[in-house]
C-alpha cells in the first residue's frame, strides 16, 4: 500500500507533468522573490510555481500567512489546497526558504507574495429596504432631494463593485411621464423637467418609487441586482409671488419699513432684488431672512408703482427657481395744490353775445392721483374787474370750469377787456388763477381779394420747395388785429397733391403762396389753382361768403429733365456667406420720370463681389463672400438714364451676410516665452486659451482640446477649463532643458465641426528670481564681441581723420588772412 502523503505527492507531480508546469523559466525557476495573482473561488490543488535550489538544499520549507491553504513538497512545488476567497483576505504573505539535509537555512527565507483576484461573486445591497423622503413642488429639476446608497463587497477597484442605480417603477405613472430621475452613479434622486412643472401635492400627495442597483455597471447579463422602495411625499412649494402691496406716499415713519417676504422652500438661500427698469433711486432692499423693506418715503407724483423681481440663488450663486414679482402700488395723499394752466388765462367774447353763451373754459391741473377726491376740483369768481357797466357779468361752472356771460351782452365801448379772478380748489388747497375776457368786434364783413384772378405763372418743375412764387391780398372791414379781421387763405381747388401752401402776413394780411412740396410736370403741368379768404371767427348770423373771397391763377409747370429714381433710399438683402458663385442676393429698382430707359452700375464693391444686371437691377455674386471680411457689405447702386443728358442718382445696397462655420479655431493670442524652471520638482501647468473668427452664438464658443498626436501622451496632458480656455500640464518631471514644440487639436463643434492644429512652444529652462535665464550666445544678426571692437576701432580713425582734416583747412585760411592783413597795412596811409 502507498502512504498518502506520497499517493498526494504523486498526483502533483503527474499533475504538474501534464499540465507543463515543468518548463523552465516559466513554472519554476531559482528561489526569489515573487509574486503571483490568483483568482477567487478557482478549484483546489492548483500549482502555484516549482521552486530550484542548488545543494546542499534538499527540501523547502513554507511559512508565513498559509492559513493551512498553502503548501510546499520538499521538492519546491508550491500549490494551495482549497479556492481562495478574496473578501477573507486579499493579500498572503509568505516566506519560502530551502534547507540542508540536517534542517538548517542554506538559502532564504524570500517574500511570495500571493495577490487574490476578485471574481463578481457579492450581489449588491441597499443600506435600507425602505427609503422616505420629501420634495417641494416647483423645486428645481436635476437637483437630488435624497440619496439611496447600495454596498458591493467585492474589489471596488474592478467592474464587480461598480454600481449602477436605476428608477424600475414610479406609481402613480401619469400620461406615461418619468417625475423622477435617478444619478446612476451617486444614486441621488431628482425631480424631472416635467416634474418640476407638474408636481401637484393636492393632485397626488405622494409617490412609490422602485429603485434597482446593479454590479457590473450595470452593462453584464451576470451581473447582480438588488431593489429597494422609495416613499417620497409632495409637500406644497412656498417660493410664490406675495400679494401686491399699498405703501402711503410721503410716508413719515421711520425707515427702512418691511412690506412683503418671499421664502424659498429649503433654509440658505440667498436673496437679492432686480429692478428691471434701471431708475436711478429704487427703494427697495431684501435681508438674508426674505423680508423686503421700502428704504425712503415714496412719491406718487414721482412714480405711482413699481415691479421688481425677487431672486433665490444657492452657494454657488445659480438660481434656485424662476424670480418673483413684486407689485408696489403707491397710494395718494393730498399733497399737491392746483395749479393753473397758465399765468393768465386769455378769452374772448363778442360783443352782443347772447346770454348763457359759452366764453371757453378754465381748466386746472391737480398732479394728485386722478379721479380722487384729492384731484377733484372746483371753481368760483372771487373778483371782476372792472365792474363795469355792473359787477357779476360772468358765471364758471362750478365743476367744469365754463365761463359763460351772466347778466347781459357786453359792449366794446364800455369797456374792451376784463380780468376775472378764479379761486380753484381741491379738498385741502385753494389757488387762484387769472383770467383775461377780450370783447372783440363781431364779425360782419367779409375778407374781399383785391383782384379775383392772378392771370397765368410759368415755373420750372425744379423750383426750390420753400420757394414764395406770388403774393396776393383780401382786406377785411372788421376791427383790425382781431379774429374777426384775421385773413387765413385756403386753395380749395386745383392742388389735391398739396404742392402749394398760403402763409398769411399777421401784420398786412398778405398771403405769400410757397411751394411745399416738388412740383411735377409729368402729373400736373397745368393747374388752376382757386384761393378761398376766411376768418378764424365766425361770420354772425346772416352774412355768408361770396364770390369777392375767392381769387385763381393758372400754374404752368414747364419740364426740366430729371435723374432716375430709386424706388427707396437703401436695398437690404441677407444671404448665407456660402452662397454659390452666380446666386441672385438682391436687386433694385428705379424709374426715370421722362420715361427713359435705366443702366445699372455699382460702386465702392471694393472685394468684388458682385455684379449687377445693367438693365433689371438684379444683382449677383461673382465671388466667394466672407462675413468675417466685411458684414455688412456696403456698395452703392448707380441708376443712369440710357440717352438725354444721362443723369444719374445713387442709393445703397446693404448685404447682410449669415454665418457658416468656415473657420477652424486658432489661438486667441501668439504665445511665447512660456517656460517651466529646470528641472522641475513637480508636474506643472499651464493655461491658453482659443478663439475663431466665426459669429458665436449666445452662449459663446465650446472648443475642445487634445493633443494632435499620440507620442505627445507620455509627456503632456491637455484638459478642458471651459468653452475658450484649457490647461497644458506636463504628466512627469524627466525633462530635458531645451525647448518643446507641443501641438494641439483644437474643435470647435460646429456645424460642420472644424479644428485646426496650433503649436505651444514651451521651453524648460534654468531659473533665476523665478525667471527662465538663457545664456548669451551669437544670434543672427548681432555682432560678436571682436566684430563691435573692430567697428569701434574704425569709427574713431574715421572721427580723428576728419579732425586732421579740418585743423588743416582752418589753419590755411588763418594764413592766408593774416597775408592780406599785411598787405592792406602797407597801402594803408599813416596818420598825422
Amino acid at each position: 500500500m502507498i502512504p498518502q502523503v506520497h499517493l498526494h505527492s504523486l498526483c502533483l507531480l503527474i499533475l504538474y507533468l501534464t499540465t507543463g508546469y515543468s518548463q523552465e523559466g516559466k513554472f519554476s525557476g531559482p528561489l526569489k522573490p515573487m509574486t503571483f495573482p490568483i483568482f477567487e473561488g478557482q478549484e483546489p490543488s492548483q500549482i502555484i510555481f516549482q521552486f530550484k535550489a542548488n545543494p546542499p538544499a534538499v527540501t523547502f520549507e513554507l511559512t508565513g500567512e498559509t492559513d493551512n491553504i498553502f503548501m510546499i513538497e520538499q521538492d519546491g512545488l508550491l500549490y494551495y489546497t482549497r479556492a481562495l476567497d478574496r473578501e477573507a483576505r486579499s493579500t498572503h504573505n509568505l516566506q519560502v526558504a530551502a534547507l540542508d539535509a540536517s534542517g538548517a537555512i542554506v538559502e532564504g527565507p524570500v517574500p511570495i507574495t500571493i495577490e487574490v483576484k476578485d471574481i463578481n461573486d457579492n450581489r449588491p445591497t441597499f443600506l435600507q429596504s425602505k427609503y422616505e423622503g420629501s420634495v417641494r413642488q416647483n423645486s428645481r429639476p436635476g437637483k437630488p432631494f435624497l440619496y439611496v446608497n447600495a454596498t458591493d463587497l467585492d474589489d471596488p477597484a474592478t467592474p464587480n463593485a461598480q454600481l449602477y442605480y436605476q428608477i424600475v417603477i414610479q406609481l402613480p405613472m401619469i400620461n406615461n411621464i418619468m417625475y423622477f430621475q435617478i444619478n446612476n452613479k451617486t444614486g441621488g434622486i431628482s425631480l424631472t423637467r416635467e416634474g418640476a412643472k407638474e408636481l401637484d401635492p393636492d393632485k397626488n400627495p405622494s409617490y412609490n418609487l422602485v429603485v434597482s442597483v446593479k454590479d457590473m455597471g450595470g452593462q453584464s447579463e451576470n451581473s447582480f441586482s438588488d431593489t429597494t422602495s422609495v416613499d417620497i411625499i409632495v409637500t406644497e412649494n412656498i417660493w410664490k409671488a406675495p400679494e401686491p402691496v399699498e405703501m402711503v406716499e410721503n410716508s413719515t415713519d421711520p425707515h427702512p419699513i418691511k412690506i412683503t417676504q418671499v421664502r424659498w422652500n429649503d433654509p440658505g438661500a440667498q436673496y437679492s432684488l432686480v429692478d428691471k427698469e434701471k431708475w436711478l433711486r429704487f427703494p427697495f432692499s431684501i435681508d438674508q431672512e426674505g423680508d423686503i423693506y421700502v428704504t425712503q418715503p415714496l412719491d406718487r407724483e414721482e412714480k405711482d408703482a413699481y415691479v421688481f423681481y425677487a431672486v433665490a440663488k444657492d452657494e454657488y450663486g445659480e438660481a434656485l427657481s424662476y424670480p418673483l414679482t413684486i407689485r408696489v402700488k403707491v397710494k395718494d395723499i393730498n399733497d399737491n395744490p392746483p395749479t393753473c394752466p397758465s399765468p393768465v388765462s386769455v378769452f374772448e367774447v363778442q360783443e352782443n353775445e347772447r346770454l348763457g353763451s359759452s366764453i371757453g373754459t378754465l381748466t386746472a391741473h391737480d398732479r394728485d392721483e386722478e379721479n380722487t377726491a384729492n384731484s377733484f376740483l372746483t371753481y368760483s369768481i372771487v373778483e371782476q374787474t372792472p365792474k363795469l357797466p355792473m359787477d357779476g357779468l360772468f358765471l364758471i361752472e362750478n365743476f367744469s370750469g365754463m365761463l359763460q356771460l351772466a347778466k347781459r351782452s357786453l359792449k366794446k365801448q364800455d369797456t374792451p377787456q376784463y380780468n376775472l379772478t378764479v379761486a380753484v380748489s381741491d379738498k385741502d388747497f385753494k389757488t387762484l388763477c387769472s383770467v383775461q375776457i377780450n370783447v372783440i368786434d363781431i364779425n360782419d364783413q367779409i375778407p374781399i381779394f383785391e383782384k379775383s384772378d392772378y392771370g397765368n405763372l410759368t415755373l420750372a418743375e425744379d423750383t426750390n420747395v420753400g420757394s414764395t412764387i406770388l403774393a396776393i391780398q383780401a382786406t377785411d372791414a372788421d376791427e383790425p388785429f382781431t379774429g374777426s379781421s384775421k385773413i387765413l387763405y385756403h386753395i380749395i381747388e386745383g392742388d389735391s397733391e398739396g404742392r402749394l401752401g398760403v402763409d398769411t402776413d399777421p401784420h398786412t394780411n398778405t398771403g405769400h403762396v410757397i411751394i411745399k412740396k416738388p412740383l411735377d410736370f409729368e402729373t400736373a403741368a397745368v393747374s388752376n389753382i382757386v384761393f378761398k379768404a376766411e376768418n378764424p371767427e365766425p361770420l354772425v348770423f346772416g352774412v355768408t361768403y361770396n364770390e369777392s373771397s375767392f381769387a385763381k391763377f393758372t400754374l404752368i409747370v414747364t419740364d426740366v429733365n430729371e435723374a432716375p429714381q430709386f424706388s427707396q433710399h437703401v436695398f437690404q438683402a441677407n444671404v448665407s456667406e456660402d452662397v454659390a458663385i452666380g446666386t441672385k442676393v438682391g436687386n433694385v429698382t428705379a424709374k426715370d420720370p421722362e420715361g427713359l430707359d435705366i443702366r445699372f452700375s455699382l460702386r465702392g464693391d471694393t472685394r468684388g463681389w458682385l455684379k449687377i444686371d445693367h438693365v433689371t437691377g438684379e444683382i449677383f455674386s461673382v465671388a466667394p463672400l466672407d462675413r468675417e471680411a466685411g458684414n455688412p457689405y456696403r456698395v452703392q447702386v448707380v441708376a443712369t438714364e440710357v440717352g438725354g443728358s444721362s443723369l444719374s442718382s445713387v442709393s445703397e445696397f446693404h448685404l447682410t451676410l449669415s454665418d457658416v462655420n468656415d473657420n477652424p479655431p486658432r489661438l486667441a493670442k501668439e504665445y511665447t516665452g512660456l517656460f517651466f524652471c529646470h528641472p522641475p520638482s513637480a508636474p506643472g501647468s499651464l493655461i491658453f486659451e482659443a478663439t475663431d473668427d466665426d459669429q458665436q452664438s449666445f452662449r459663446g464658443p465650446h472648443f475642445t482640446f487634445s493633443l494632435a498626436s499620440g507620442n505627445l501622451e507620455n509627456d503632456w496632458e491637455v484638459s478642458k477649463i471651459n468653452g475658450t480656455h484649457a490647461r497644458l500640464s506636463t504628466r512627469h518631471t524627466s525633462f530635458e532643458e531645451r525647448e518643446y514644440i507641443v501641438l494641439i487639436r483644437i474643435n470647435d463643434g460646429g456645424r460642420p465641426p472644424l479644428e485646426g492644429v496650433v503649436s505651444l512652444p514651451v521651453t524648460f529652462c534654468t531659473c533665476v528670481e523665478g525667471r527662465c535665464f538663457r545664456p548669451a550666445g551669437h544670434q543672427a544678426g548681432i555682432p560678436t564681441v571682436g566684430m563691435a571692437v573692430g567697428i569701434l576701432l574704425t569709427t574713431l580713425l574715421v572721427i580723428g581723420i576728419i579732425l586732421t582734416v579740418v585743423f588743416i583747412r582752418m589753419k590755411k585760411d588763418k594764413g592766408k588772412d593774416n597775408v592780406e592783413s599785411t598787405q592792406a597795412s602797407e597801402v594803408k596811409p599813416l596818420r598825422s
